[in-house]
């Protein structure tokens, strides 16, 4: 029995996952809100104890970076360390690692319906892989393969700076230079970044906030809100806001895609995605993806897919708990 996690800045899914040979079967799965918790260690126990499955060996994807089994949790309301999780789960076969590596390794456990095609592209087999996520922050990665299958290789790139591409985004970039210091895409590309690129909007004077909407934005989730007006057309400020994530979102996947050459695929995982699936199956995505000058056709024959399965990451991590544990 496998126990696995997907932990994140706002909630954290977990699963109990049955190992037989090279097949993975899903047992039980839960929901819980990370906040709620003083630690990982106090969230996993309730989960542990209700069900009472042998642990025999577990690895939580974590919205953050690990270093030798700690994370100081820049995304998460506490560090997290693998040996006090070895102590509370009486089991030295646990791991963590960065929920985009989750991601990755959850790749090759969907099926084919699981994602939707942006760009058909003409992918390589084995060819290199890169994901990227917008959710709480920003997270990409990329996949190598090797003899076993592939490798998942973290990075924390969604804090890399933020480069402005039109007069607009430079303008962006000085407004969150001002108030942040140091300006990176996740500053941008998260659910806070869509709040920020609207607000960055309404104070440098690029449309009305009518009252009813500033309501609306107070009683609600931003995000939430921003993307509802935009689809109704009943604010063009939530409009461009949004078609700006959008994109900024396409130019850094297609930074990404510069920086790794993933001919196998290019995926977008997170919570975001799903939600503005429409958005991105319109030509703004792929447009700032392969508008790279003299590399744009390379990044034209890369192929492009959102990931639907909520619990790619949760899969991901069973997935390589799993492997790590026949090895």
């Amino acid at each position: 029995m496998i126990l696995a996690g997907d932990v994140g800045g706002t909630k954290t899914n977990l699963g109990w996952f049955r190992a037989e040979g090279a097949r993975l079967s899903p047992v039980i799965e839960a929901s819980v809100r990370t906040a709620d918790y003083p630690g990982l260690e106090a969230l996993v126990e309730p989960f542990i104890a209700r069900h009472r499955y042998p642990v025999e060996g577990a690895c939580f994807g974590l919205a953050a970076p690990v270093i030798d089994g700690r994370s100081d949790a820049t995304n998460l309301p506490w560090p997290v360390d693998v040996r006090a999780l070895q102590r509370t789960l009486g089991c030295d076969a646990v791991w963590a690692i960065n929920d985009l590596e989750a991601t990755g390794y959850g790749i090759a456990a969907l099926p084919d319906d699981a994602c939707a095609i942006l760009q058909a592209g003409q992918p390589q087999p084995h060819g290199t892989l890169a994901v990227i996520a917008a959710g709480t922050s920003l997270g990409e990665a990329t996949l190598v393969w090797d003899r076993h299958g592939y490798r998942a290789l973290p990075s924390e790139g969604g804090h890399a700076d933020f480069a402005p591409r039109t007069v607009l985004e430079w303008d962006l970039c000085r407004f969150l230079a001002e108030e942040f210091g140091h300006v990176s895409y996740a500053r941008v590309l998260s659910g806070p970044g869509l709040g920020t690129l609207y607000r960055f909007l309404v104070a440098t004077g690029r449309g009305e906030e009518p009252k009813w909407l500033r309501e609306a934005l107070d009683d609600g989730e931003p995000s939430a809100v921003i993307v509802e007006h935009a689809r109704s057309s009943r604010s063009p400020l939530c409009a461009q806001a949004l078609a700006l994530f959008i994109s900024c979102y396409g130019a850094e996947a297609g930074n990404l895609a510069l920086r790794t050459l993933p001919r196998g695929g290019l995926y977008l995982g997170g919570g975001m995605a799903p939600k503005l699936l429409p958005e991105l199956q319109a030509d703004t995505f792929v447009r700032a993806f392969t508008e790279k000058g003299r590399l744009s056709p390379l990044l034209s024959t890369m192929p492009i897919r959102v990931i639907l399965e909520e619990r790619a990451a949760l899969y991901g991590a069973a997935r390589h708990g799993a492997d790590l544990l026949r090895r």
